[in-house]
């Protein structure tokens, strides 16, 4: 079905979230999570993109990733259809592992991109499984402190100093600095009440549900589309308000207006 099509990025950069569905379980053992980082740099090499730091927990991924030849969409879709597809093999199990749409939010500017780096880094830490930043065995952190097997580290190196012994020292005190700096998923979702989506059409004079399934398309859709730009709404809840089927609403285009232009401060090197 159509959705409203995700903010692109500028340079090509984006902090992906996977989710377990109703935020369940996707790795149950270790075995689990070699098989996603195989998968992880089978695809990295298949679809050409660049990826600066990963954290695997039992319910949530996080990635730092770049798209290059093809979007993060057909990527990240690559990725989670063959792991599902393993897993589901290996627990006997069928249906959807992922949320149906994973989150993501574009990274353009060198700050941003080096406080998301530290916040994939320190999610075990922050979540009370693990002492410190450099414990964590589940995520990039090793890579930029060691051997880079297939993590692109030059890029995140390169923010601190030229100098690769320099920078890994500056990069080992800011990945350590306390913060208490939230992305994605921590950031809590709006609600808004039917009395409220209520209210909102009877002051537009369209409370009674006859009279928006009888509307012309157009004027139908211009409301529903109104709807939508609600923060807190969800089309199920449109559906359940107005009686138009939520297959009809999710076709509707929310009409966003254009992107935002790229930032002039601070920009990301990506070369």
């Amino acid at each position: 079905m159509p959705r409203v099509a995700r903010a692109k990025s500028c340079t090509g950069i984006y902090h992906v979230m996977l989710r377990g569905i109703n935020k369940q379980t996707i790795f149950e053992e270790d075995e689990d999570k070699r098989k996603f980082l195989e998968t992880l740099k089978k695809y990295k090499e298949i679809s050409k993109f660049d990826l600066y730091a990963y954290c695997l927990m039992d319910n949530h991924i996080h990635l730092l990733i770049r798209e290059k030849e093809e979007s993060i969409s057909i990527s990240i879709k690559r990725i989670s259809s063959s792991y599902v597809y393993w897993y589901n093999t290996k627990y006997e199990r069928c249906g959807h592992l992922f949320q149906d749409r994973f989150k993501s939010e574009k990274i353009e500017t060198k700050f941003s991109f080096l406080r998301v780096l530290r916040y994939i880094h320190q999610n075990p830490l922050k979540a009370g499984l693990a002492k410190t930043v450099f414990d964590s065995k589940w995520t990039s952190i090793q890579e930029y402190l060691g051997k880079a097997h297939f993590i692109t580290i030059d890029t995140g190196l390169s923010h601190f100093h030229e100098d690769r012994k320099i920078a890994l020292k500056q990069f080992t005190v800011y990945m350590a600095e306390e913060n208490d700096e939230r992305f994605l998923e921590d950031r809590a979702r709006p609600k808004i009440s039917d009395s409220q989506v209520q209210d909102y059409l009877r002051t537009r004079g369209y409370m009674e549900k006859n009279k928006l399934q009888q509307m012309e398309k157009e004027e139908r859709d211009a409301i529903l589309a109104s709807l939508k730009e609600l923060k807190g709404v969800s089309v199920r809840q449109i559906a359940r308000i107005t009686g138009i089927s939520k297959s009809v609403i999710d076709r509707v285009d929310s009409g966003t207006e254009g992107q935002a232009p790229c930032p002039a401060i601070d920009p990301i090197n990506c070369s």
